[in-house]
C-alpha cells in the first residue's frame, strides 16, 4: 500500500508540475513504445502481486462471507491497478500513431543542443484551408504567419489576405512563368495569393523535384516569404471541418463575441454578442463567416480564435482529451515540422502562452490588395518583428499617450 500511495503521489505530480516535459515525451514515438512496455510489465506485476496476497491471506472454506468479501477486494484492486495502466497504455499507443501518421517522412536536421539553428525567430505558415466536394481543389482562404521568439516565445501573427493580387512569385521556374506577379491559371482564374497552393499542385514543372501533396505548401511558404521578407520555415494547415472536430474534442473555446455575427450562405445562424464557449462548428463560423462583413473583419476574427486556442490549450487539458483530439487532428491537419523537433515545440508552445500575441493584418486600408507596395509591406514586418528599447518616460511626460514605436502591431481589440 505504501509503493500504491507512492505511485499515485508519483503520477500526479509529473501530471501537475511536469505536464510540459510529459508533452514532450508524448511526441516521441520511442518514449512513448518504452512507457507502454514499462506499463504493460508493471501491470502484470502488481497484478500478479495482489492475486498471490489473496491466496496466502484469504479466509478458510468455512467463512464464505468472508472469503467473498476478500475476493471483492483483489477484484477491486487488480482493477485498481489495470484501468489506469490501460488508459496511459493506450494514450501511448495513440500518441505513438499519430505522430507517425501526422509526421511521416518529416525529417530534418534538429541538434539538440539549439533546435532552432541559432536563429531569434522561426516563422510558421498557418493555413486554413476549404476543400469542400462541390468546390475541386484546395483554396488556402486564410494565411497567417506565426512568427515565434525562439528564446522567449513573444509572437507576432502576421496576417496577408486572400484577394492579394500579381503576388511576386519566387526565383526560379514559378517567376519565369509570372515575370511580373501570379496571374492565375486561365482566363477564368482571378489571379490571388489563394490560388497559388492549387496552382503548384496542377503544374508540377513550377515545382520541379517536389512530389504531389507537397508542392503547393513549398510554393505557398516561399511565396508568402518573399511577400513578407522572412523565411518562412514550417506550414502547418489546417481542413476547415476538421478545425471544427478539434475544437470539440477539446470542449470548445472560450470567446468574445463583440459584435453579433450571422453565419451561412441563407443566414442560417447566429451567434449572439458576448462571452460565452464556442463549439467547433460555431467556432468555424465566427472564423469563417463573411456575411455582413468582409475577408478583412474575418481575417481579425481569425486572429482572435488562434490566440484563444493557444490559450486555452494547457498540457492537462490536451491530455484529457487527447484520444478525440489525436483522432480529428489526422484527418485535419498536414505538416513538413521534423519529426525530431517537436520536444523542441512543444516547450516553444509553453512560452508562447505565457506572451501577449501581437497581431498585424495587412488590409486596406493599410495596404491596396489590388495594387499592393511590397516593399512597404516588408518595412512593416521589420518594424513590428524588431525589437524596440523603451526607455522611462519624463515625470512631465509621462501622462500624455504615444504612438506605439511598433505601429499598427497592435492586440486585436476585435478579441474583447
Amino acid at each position: 500500500m505504501s509503493v500504491q500511495i507512492v505511485l499515485i503521489a508519483a503520477i500526479l505530480t509529473v501530471l501537475t508540475a511536469f505536464s510540459t516535459q510529459l508533452l514532450s515525451l508524448a511526441v516521441q514515438p520511442g518514449w512513448m513504445t518504452g512507457l507502454a512496455l514499462i506499463l504493460a510489465a508493471v501491470a502484470i506485476a502488481w497484478t500478479a502481486v495482489i492475486i498471490w496476497s489473496y491466496m496466502l491471506v484469504r479466509p478458510a472454506a468455512s467463512g464464505m462471507p468472508g472469503r467473498a468479501l476478500a475476493a471483492g477486494l483483489a477484484v477491486s484492486l487488480c482493477a485498481l491497478v489495470l484501468a489506469p495502466t490501460a488508459y496511459a497504455a493506450r494514450m501511448a499507443y495513440v500518441s505513438r500513431d499519430l505522430v507517425h501518421h501526422l509526421f511521416a517522412g518529416n525529417m530534418g536536421p534538429v541538434v539538440a543542443d539549439d533546435p532552432w539553428s541559432g536563429t531569434q525567430r522561426v516563422n510558421f505558415l498557418l493555413i486554413g484551408a476549404d476543400s469542400a466536394p462541390n468546390r475541386p481543389g484546395v483554396r488556402t482562404d486564410s494565411m497567417t504567419v506565426a512568427s515565434v521568439d525562439t528564446a522567449t516565445g513573444a509572437t507576432t501573427l502576421l496576417g496577408l489576405p486572400r484577394n492579394l493580387e500579381e503576388v511576386p512569385m519566387p526565383a526560379g521556374p514559378a517567376r519565369a512563368r509570372f515575370p511580373y506577379g501570379f496571374t492565375g491559371d486561365g482566363l477564368d482564374s482571378p489571379g490571388l495569393l489563394n490560388e497559388v497552393f492549387q496552382y503548384a499542385e496542377n503544374h508540377p514543372e513550377v515545382v520541379p523535384g517536389v512530389p504531389d501533396g507537397q508542392r503547393g505548401p513549398a510554393l505557398l511558404k516561399e511565396t508568402v516569404g518573399g511577400v513578407l521578407g522572412i523565411p518562412v520555415r514550417y506550414y502547418a494547415m489546417v481542413d476547415m471541418k476538421g478545425f471544427a472536430e478539434m475544437i470539440d474534442a477539446v470542449g470548445g473555446v472560450r470567446i468574445t463575441v463583440e459584435e453579433p455575427i450571422v453565419y451561412g450562405k441563407y443566414r442560417e445562424g447566429l451567434l449572439p454578442a458576448g462571452t460565452r464557449r464556442l463549439s467547433g462548428e460555431e467556432a468555424l463560423w465566427y472564423g469563417r463567416s463573411r456575411t455582413d462583413s468582409d475577408d478583412y473583419v474575418r481575417m481579425g476574427r481569425q486572429k482572435c480564435l488562434i490566440n484563444a486556442v493557444a490559450r486555452q490549450a494547457d498540457p492537462v487539458t490536451l491530455l484529457n482529451s487527447f484520444d478525440g483530439l489525436a483522432t480529428a487532428t489526422k484527418r485535419a491537419i498536414s505538416t513538413d515540422v521534423p519529426q525530431d523537433l517537436l520536444p523542441a515545440l512543444v516547450e516553444l508552445a509553453q512560452k508562447v502562452r505565457d506572451n501577449p500575441i501581437k497581431s498585424l493584418n495587412f488590409v486596406p486600408p493599410l495596404i491596396n490588395t489590388a495594387y499592393p507596395d511590397w516593399r512597404f509591406i516588408r518595412h512593416k514586418v521589420n518594424e513590428a518583428l524588431t525589437p524596440v528599447a523603451h526607455t522611462p518616460a519624463p515625470a512631465a511626460q509621462a501622462a500624455r499617450p504615444t504612438a506605439s514605436p511598433e505601429g499598427p502591431v497592435t492586440l486585436d481589440k476585435t478579441c474583447g
